[in-house]
């Protein structure tokens, strides 16, 4: 090979070797633990790093750096703790907003408290009286105002197995002995009548299990037997509720809203078993009434007759009527809302109206429509809280008695209760609603509260009226216009007045109070504080977690590798006819290479040995 071409061989070899050396520089890493955090704690901006630098050569002071430097890390990250656990608890913050603005006036429920008397019904229900006056005169010695002819009768009269006093001796009326009285003989002297609790018996269908539901006050004893029974006969009736005997003027003498007089498109009718005939006002989605101005002249005033006609007294022992404030497209729930109006006096309700706004998802356990919830709505109406509840206990009704409540709606093909066809079925609703209202059932766990809730805070003042000097007049103007001629009038009439105190209203929303903005922001604050750095310096801290984690990679894969090499058995040397068969065939090959070697390293010309010397020399060089 030519001398220049060996010298650029040997150059290319020197420049790919030096080239080689700065690429591991560039990928040179640390050789030892101590290396890595010696050069972090010099170079960190972290505060107190380099103090274990510098005080190596005291022992002491490293120490008491080292456990004030991790001391303070420790609480730094304890902090960090705190605030992690409440941005997951989701808390949030109630703002609360005034809102001036033209309202729509709410929904306003009005019922009479006077159950009416079909006629459909009226038979059976005469002959309900007739067994619960005989009831009374069995058990309390009273005597009721009723025709013994009309008695005598009855209880002569051929019967079904049927009929209704066949039932009413499947569930009798009775008394029972106080705790204390247990074990005292009945006929005892010092045992009085005042001393027994009243109830009635409820059993199984094969008898094997009875229970006594039993009152502490007769009262309360005979309205609730009573209104067992009656609820069974207006099961029987098949279209019951839809029965319309009511007259809207017969109960409503004078109704107007915002200074104009009321019509029939401002008001829907239905009937409620226990509290009689009701009118629900401003229901009409189409035709809302809105109140532009607060007072008592801009809502609702409404002249009611609180007369008991046609009542039935063992169902209903109040007079004057129920009003329920709601809003629209939710039903009228008169034993939760509604409070009564007395007989003779002027009510006046003025409102507030309050809206509520939850936030969903992880904050709080509320639902925007009632779809997630796992119950579904018998009611045509939008879900409420309550609408859900009574909507699981009817569920729940149906699926363990095979009948449905009447009071509740009914579900699809399901009937009401009526002890002619289920002859168990007060036994095992009084079961059932102890469960539910132990939460057995989890129906208060499965309704959950909705996002959005529209509220009425209601206060009421009560005045006389008519007054003295005015009631003659009035309740003449009342017989002219509306046949009003009762003769007890003090209790016949009521006036009821319902309107917005203020044009305000209040919204009461929720919001995130921990957002990852504030979470971040908190977390800087905890880390300046305990350490007096930055974000650079969280992400010097990363670094140092990667080099640990990398260098710990490298050290355990140099280990291996070593180990591995001298676990593994040593090559056996060449044999001689190997050997010599490579000596033969290239024997021109090594000696011209030692010989290239030695002439490049050691013998390399001057400048001066460049230039003709003569033949003299060119012979010696020719000689050689």
């Amino acid at each position: 090979m030519p001398e220049g071409e060996k010298t650029r061989q040997c150059k290319q070899e020197e420049e790919h070797r030096q080239k080689e050396e700065e690429r591991e520089g560039l990928i040179e890493f640390y050789g030892s633990y101590q290396e890595l955090f010696q050069f972090f704690c010099s170079n960190t901006t972290i505060h107190g790093a380099i103090r274990l630098v510098c005080s190596k050569k005291n022992k002491m002071k490293t120490a008491f750096w080292s456990v004030l430097f991790f001391l303070t890390f420790g609480l730094m990250y304890w902090q960090f703790g705190i605030l992690y656990r409440e941005y997951f608890s989701y808390p949030v913050n109630l703002n609360l907003n005034l809102n001036s603005d033209r309202l729509t006036f709410p929904a306003v429920t009005l019922c009479t408290l006077n159950p009416y008397r079909y006629s459909a019904i009226r038979k059976k229900l005469d002959e309900l009286d007739q067994i619960t006056h005989q009831t009374l005169l069995d058990l309390y010695d009273y005597n009721m105002s009723l025709a013994q002819s009309d008695w005598s009768t009855l209880s002569t009269r051929k019967r079904s197995s049927r009929s209704l006093l066949h039932h009413v001796q499947r569930h009798p009326l009775r008394r029972q002995k106080r705790d204390n009285l247990v074990n005292l003989p009945e006929n005892s002297p010092s045992v009085d009548k005042n001393d027994w609790k009243i109830g009635f018996v409820l059993c199984s269908e094969n008898n094997k299990d009875c229970f006594h539901q039993a009152y502490s006050s007769g009262v309360d004893a005979v309205r609730e037997w009573y209104s067992f029974h009656y609820i069974n006969i207006l099961a029987q009736m098949p279209d019951a509720k839809a029965l319309d005997e009511s007259d809207f003027e017969n109960f409503i003498y004078a109704c107007r809203f915002n200074e104009a007089t009321c019509d029939k498109a401002n008001y829907t009718h239905f009937h409620h078993p226990l509290y009689g005939n009701c009118y629900t006002f401003n229901d009409n989605s189409s035709s809302l009434w809105t109140s532009s101005l607060p007072g008592i002249n801009n809502g609702l005033s409404l002249v009611v007759r609180t007369e008991q006609n046609d009542f039935i007294p063992l169902l209903s022992t109040v007079t004057g009527a129920r009003v329920m404030v709601h809003d629209q497209n939710e039903p009228a729930f008169m034993d939760d809302g509604g409070f009564n109006v007395r007989p003779g006096i002027e009510t006046s309700i003025s409102m507030r109206k309050e809206m509520t706004v939850r936030l969903g998802g992880s904050y709080s356990d509320c639902t925007e429509d009632g779809s997630d919830v796992p119950v579904q709505n018998l009611y045509s109406s939008r879900y409420t809280e309550q609408v859900c509840i009574r909507s699981c206990f009817q569920l729940n009704m149906v699926e363990r008695c095979g009948c449905a409540y009447y009071f509740y709606p009914l579900p699809a093909g399901a009937e009401y209760c009526d002890y002619t066809k289920h002859v168990a079925w007060g036994y095992c609703y009084y079961k059932l609603l102890a469960e539910f209202k132990a939460d057995v059932l989890g129906c208060f766990h499965k309704c959950r509260k909705p996002c959005k809730m529209t509220e009425y805070q209601l206060s009421a003042g009560y005045s006389r009226w008519p007054s003295a000097v005015s009631e003659d007049w009035v309740f003449y103007m009342l017989s002219q216009q509306n046949k009003y001629n009762i003769t007890s009038k003090r209790n016949g009439v009521a006036k009821v007045n319902i309107f917005f105190e203020e044009w305000n209203y209040k919204t009461n929303g929720e919001s995130p109070a921990f957002t990852v903005v504030t979470l971040l922001s908190q977390l800087g604050n905890q880390w300046s504080l305990w350490f007096g750095s930055s974000v650079l310096s969280v992400m010097e801290l990363a670094e140092l977690i990667l080099d640990f984690i990398a260098i710990t990679f490298i050290l355990a894969l140099r280990w291996f590798r070593s180990r591995r090499q001298h676990l593994s058995p040593p090559q056996p040397p060449p044999n001689s006819h190997d050997n010599t068969a490579f000596q033969d065939e290239a024997p021109g090959l090594s000696a011209p290479h030692r010989f290239t070697v030695e002439a490049v390293v050691t013998m390399l010309p001057s400048y001066n040995s460049l230039e003709p010397r003569g033949p003299s020399r060119d012979g010696e060089v020719g000689h050689e």
